[in-house]
């Protein structure tokens, strides 16, 4: 999310989208080491809208890999997200992590580091995945089925029945948020 025109991209999706009532969860797989003001101006418009936006902590190599939670997921109205390895609260080897980050999902095995498969990109070879984009995704995902078993529900309701079934509630992680979720637990 470098250019002008993918800012002003972005901003008019947030604001179409907040605008749609058959939306209710937004997953943004962007960011940025820097704030930008048209971008936060959608995703507060979204979320005054009632709209529960889950955003990527951060997936880089050694350029921004220090850096802590990124933007958008650095915002108070967004659900910050980033990948761990599995069995262990360590961030991925490409994930960002810090006091923002709300949730965590498993991006990595331990010991082999590798990622989940998921379908070909081409051919008949899987894939891998990984970061906190798809860990975004898998959270957006786990929301979608909390609030389809719940759906006179609010955002908050739906977030709080999340923590729940997160492995550190009612406690916060420093660098993990309420750590992995359990999609089991949270629909039920």
């Amino acid at each position: 999310m470098n250019g002008g025109n993918e800012k002003d991209g972005v901003t008019e999706a947030l604001v179409y989208l907040g605008n749609r009532s058959d939306v209710k969860i937004i997953s943004m797989s962007i960011g940025d080491v820097f704030n930008n003001s048209k971008v936060a101006d959608g995703i507060r418009y979204a979320y005054g809208k009632g709209k529960l936006i889950f955003a990527a902590a951060g997936t880089s190599t050694s350029f921004t890999n220090w850096f802590g939670v990124i933007f958008p997921a650095s915002m108070n109205e967004t659900v910050a997200v980033t990948g761990v390895k599995e069995g262990q609260y360590k961030r991925c080897d490409v994930c960002h992590s810090g006091s923002k980050v709300d949730f965590t999902v498993i991006m990595e095995q331990a010991g082999t580091n590798a990622h989940p498969l998921s379908v070909a990109m081409n051919g008949d070879q899987p894939s891998t995945v990984g970061g906190s984009s798809v860990a975004t995704a898998t959270t957006a995902g786990i929301a979608a089925l909390v609030w389809s078993r719940n759906p006179g529900w609010s955002r908050s309701q739906v977030l709080q029945k999340m923590k729940e079934s997160a492995d550190f509630y009612p406690n916060r992680n420093s660098e993990f948020g309420y750590g992995n979720l359990n999609a089991f637990t949270a629909v039920q």
